[in-house]
């Protein structure tokens, strides 16, 4: 028996991409929407939120190429093209998604609205929330977060390319100690990279449960069936 009825899933969009390389990788993105389909036979409700690091990197900020107002909507943009790559792979197996968008593109999917969401959740359609918040300085761990108390989703789960939340950097220090639990008051004391501190207050604030962990073949269905994988962070 499932742990969870509806939950939100973080992809980053690093996961979307070829090797060493920006753009999309389509078998990668079909691994992927395989394994959302069996979250969906499980009769458990899937919201997902990509990030678009596979496309466009806040780095062109810090490099002074673009400014930040305008760089966040091209971000923006990419999470769009993610979530119409993720839906058309989907759709392909059979499942039913829908792309929300907080941005207005009605000519190629709909315009993201709570009770909407809601709507197609209950009637077990895979949600893909596109566009971020629609603000720019909002990253999409702050969306994630914000979709899924909207939507009353049960727990955020963020895949990563780190098997959870340590202390310091795994890649730089061999010595780095994994937490199996977390509260969210440690995590900003501690000033611990996972999500941007306003996502935290608001996992915070509305007691929201975050678990990070790996993506790897078969994590995205362990987590969402509520298996001790990662980090659970809580209150």
């Amino acid at each position: 028996m499932p742990k969870y009825k509806r939950i939100l899933i973080k992809i980053s969009g690093e996961s979307f991409e070829k090797k060493n390389k920006l753009g999309l990788d389509f078998k990668k993105i079909t691994a992927i929407a395989k394994e959302i389909k069996e979250i969906n036979k499980d009769k458990i409700q899937v919201s997902i939120v990509i990030g678009a690091g596979n496309i466009f990197r806040g780095r062109y900020v810090k490099e002074g190429a673009v400014d930040r107002v305008a760089a966040d909507y091209m971000g923006m943009m990419a999470t769009i093209i993610n979530a119409l790559a993720l839906q058309n792979c989907l759709i392909k197996l059979n499942v039913d998604a829908r792309v929300l968008s907080a941005l207005a593109l009605t000519q190629i999917m709909e315009e993201y609205v709570h009770k909407r969401a809601i709507n197609h959740l209950q009637k077990g359609r895979v949600v893909i929330h596109a566009g971020g918040t629609g603000n720019p300085f909002f990253t999409t761990d702050t969306a994630s977060v914000l979709r899924a108390l909207e939507t009353n989703c049960e727990v955020v789960l963020k895949a990563t390319q780190v098997d959870g939340v340590y202390d310091k950097d795994p890649e730089r220090f061999k010595k780095a100690i994994k937490y199996q639990k977390l509260t969210f008051t440690e995590a900003i004391a501690k000033r611990l990279a996972i999500m941007d501190l306003h996502a935290f207050s608001l996992c915070l604030e509305n007691n929201l449960p975050v678990r990070v962990f790996k993506f790897k073949k078969g994590s995205l269905l362990k987590a969402a069936r509520g298996e001790e994988i990662g980090t659970l962070i809580t209150n």
